[in-house]
């Protein structure tokens, strides 16, 4: 890849220890790594003798951040976007409705929706994704997801989802898309090996993400968090305490508040992070900061299905680790990061009923910083020297955001966000170059996904 030099930055957002932004910015990148974050007069200077591969003038008109993390998807779910009998239900009467469509997916259909979904996170400004497939029909894998983001060139965490508990044993989904247990640690097992990288700067890892307390057993959720454990890097997923009937399930089933059955299966730690918690008690919220375990919020989808406001200021409060997701493209119906991180900063607010509940930086850390943490990394979500390249510029002269140049960090979150980023780097690659994503041609894409909604639909 060579070297590049990004240069006449407007500001650079580094989300450093010191959290820097630096007016007139520059960015100096050999291959895939960070080496020289400055001023650019700085780094031209220090330049001058051993000039870059590659420059690119940004011409003071961008905004520079580090790439967006987005902590939960279903990137399957593109495919079933504003379904009419889905559009008034809530959590648990959504997922039964969408189940016979579900049902009918395809590998073909996995493989088209995740590059779809990515497409759609990409050019919004994440750069590292983790998605949670959890349903298995016809001829789909993991597998099919997975050559999915490597082609369109994301940074990917794979998460192995599991529903083994059919409606005949007291769980939600019907019998016909559950797994037996045992194919499902032995898959889970294949995968980790033949994919799994812990390396630094690592483009892929596998995840293992039993669905939900009310999908799989107890007894997949403790052999899912050994078998994570017995690998380096391996970290654990799920969902978790995302609406009022998601309690009374665990009181009933388990006699036992969410936060406190994910305990008592071995499910709290800083290998593990929980989709939603819009539900979370205040004792298990205290549980998830003394050990480490993190959460995903997604306001969206949460705002939906109407299960409610995650009290996503108190987690920060007692030093919980949160990052941003989108949730599924059914439930959003969007996979807009920047947009689903304007949505945290607005229902903080309203939650709190205070305007100084959330900072418009702080949704942007929870979306950097945050989403890093929650994945267990330390290569990316911020701009540094031994930093991985994944950064995003975003035009800053566009009628979003004018009027905001005093201040165009804020402006991302306060202003309605640009339609997409004008440049996005992953791994040191250009993918995203003045607005046109570079590794998949979005128009047959468009075409094949439509056309695959519509054999699901029918």
């Amino acid at each position: 890849m060579g070297t590049l030099l990004v240069k006449n930055i407007h500001t650079l957002v580094t989300m450093d220890e010191a959290r820097r932004e630096i007016r007139h910015g520059a960015l100096f990148v050999r291959d895939n790594v960070i080496e020289q974050v400055g001023t650019t007069a700085s780094l031209e200077a220090s330049l001058a003798t051993m000039p870059a591969d590659e420059v690119l003038d940004l011409g003071d008109r961008h905004v520079v951040l580090p790439g967006l993390v987005n902590t939960h998807h279903h990137f399957f779910q593109t495919l079933t976007r504003a379904v009419p009998v889905a559009q008034n239900c809530d959590l648990f009467n959504w997922l039964q409705t969408l189940y016979p469509m579900w049902s009918k997916l395809t590998a073909k259909g996995v493989y088209a929706s995740a590059k779809m979904a990515a497409a759609e996170l990409m050019l919004s400004g994440c750069t590292t994704a983790s998605d949670h497939l959890y349903l298995y029909p016809n001829d789909c894998t993991l597998d099919d997801e997975i050559r999915a983001t490597q082609n369109i060139g994301i940074r990917f965490h794979a998460s192995r989802g599991s529903m083994s508990l059919g409606e005949s044993q007291g769980g939600l989904p019907p019998d016909t898309l559950v797994e037996s247990e045992k194919d499902i640690l032995k898959d889970s097992q294949r995968l980790v090996e033949q994919y799994h990288d812990n390396s630094r700067h690592a483009m892929m890892r596998i995840v293992l993400a039993p669905c939900s307390p009310f999908s799989v057993s107890s007894d997949l959720m403790r052999e899912s968090a050994a078998m994570a454990r017995s690998y380096e890097g391996v970290r654990l997923h799920t969902h978790l305490a995302e609406n009022k009937s998601d309690v009374d399930y665990s009181l009933s089933k388990f006699g036992l508040r969410p936060g406190d059955y994910a305990e008592s299966v071995g499910w709290l730690g800083d290998d593990v992070w929980h989709a939603h918690c819009v539900q979370l008690s205040d004792d298990a919220i205290s549980k998830f900061a003394r050990t480490g375990t993190g959460v995903a919020h997604c306001p969206c989808s949460n705002m939906r299905l109407a299960s409610g406001i995650a009290p996503i200021r108190q987690m920060l409060d007692k030093g919980v680790a949160v990052g941003m997701g989108v949730d599924g493209a059914a439930s959003n119906d969007a996979s807009n990061l920047l947009q689903e991180s304007r949505t945290a900063f607005l229902v903080a607010r309203v939650r709190e009923q205070s305007a100084a509940a959330m900072t418009a930086r702080e949704a942007l850390e929870m979306a950097t910083l945050g989403g890093t943490k929650v994945l267990g990394r330390d290569d990316i979500g911020y701009l540094a020297p031994g930093m991985s390249a994944d950064f995003v510029a975003f035009n800053i002269d566009t009628p979003a955001l004018v009027g905001s140049h005093h201040d165009v960090v804020a402006a991302l979150i306060f202003c309605q966000p640009p339609a997409a980023v004008d440049y996005s780097f992953i791994n040191g690659k250009k993918v995203i170059d003045q607005g046109k994503l570079v590794t998949v041609d979005l128009a047959k894409l468009t075409e094949t996904c439509n056309q695959l909604a519509e054999a699901m639909l029918s």
